[in-house]
């Protein structure tokens, strides 16, 4: 992510994005140090199998290849002028957790040998840090209060979007395909559905608002 970031202007979307992942990844890291988590190999794993997908996105965005429809929109609009920082940082965190944290906790699960149970605490020890950082990106990206407004349209576009609903949708979703691993068939329309829906609210957050003031 480190080697990314050095290679984007600042203010494209994508870096814009890898940023603010940055940030979660090594806190997570961290936190998987120093015995933050209640099984440090689930968690660990679990990390790597998720940064694997964003990695993968960017990966064939470089090659010219499709993205998947989650992170279409955040690819196609990265350097549109009349979208805000906050909304290209919205839109990533949405496409990562709404679609690419319910296949990574399969994944995880597959490799582990064990249940979604099993991960749940760990789960949602990262959805806290997933908050805090949540938080800090919405103060560090939102114009100051000199020149924002309630009728600001980045004020309620912003405030249409929940990292928390979008977790537990992801939670939902990885026990839906857990369920359905017997059905290959039927998981892999499940998961196809389901990135479509989540490109379709990432190409919502990314509605050109015209340039900041």
């Amino acid at each position: 992510m480190r080697d990314l970031d050095g290679g984007w202007p600042s203010s494209d979307g994508v870096a814009v994005f890898n940023r603010v992942y940055l940030e979660v990844t090594e806190e997570v890291a961290r936190r998987v140090g120093t015995g933050g988590f209640q099984d440090p190999v689930a968690a660990g794993t679990l990390g790597v199998l998720f940064a694997r997908r964003y990695f993968a996105a960017v990966d064939a965005a470089a090659a010219g290849r499709p993205v998947p429809a989650c992170w279409r929109p955040l690819f196609q609009l990265r350097r549109h002028p009349g979208v805000r920082p906050l909304q290209f940082a919205l839109a990533g965190i949405n496409a990562h957790i709404g679609h690419d944290l319910a296949l990574s906790v399969v994944a995880a699960c597959q490799a582990l040998a064990c249940e979604p149970a099993a991960l749940e605490g760990d789960y949602d020890r990262i959805g806290e840090i997933l908050g805090g950082m949540e938080e800090r990106v919405r103060e560090e990206l939102m114009p100051g209060p000199d020149v924002l407004d309630v009728a600001d349209p980045l004020t309620h576009l912003a405030g249409s979007w929940s990292l928390e609903a979008a977790r537990d949708g992801a939670w939902g979703a990885a026990r839906v395909l857990w369920g359905l691993r017997g059905l290959p068939e039927v998981a892999e329309e499940f998961a196809e559905r389901l990135d479509a829906g989540v490109g379709l609210v990432g190409r919502c957050l990314l509605t050109p608002l015209g340039r900041g003031e």
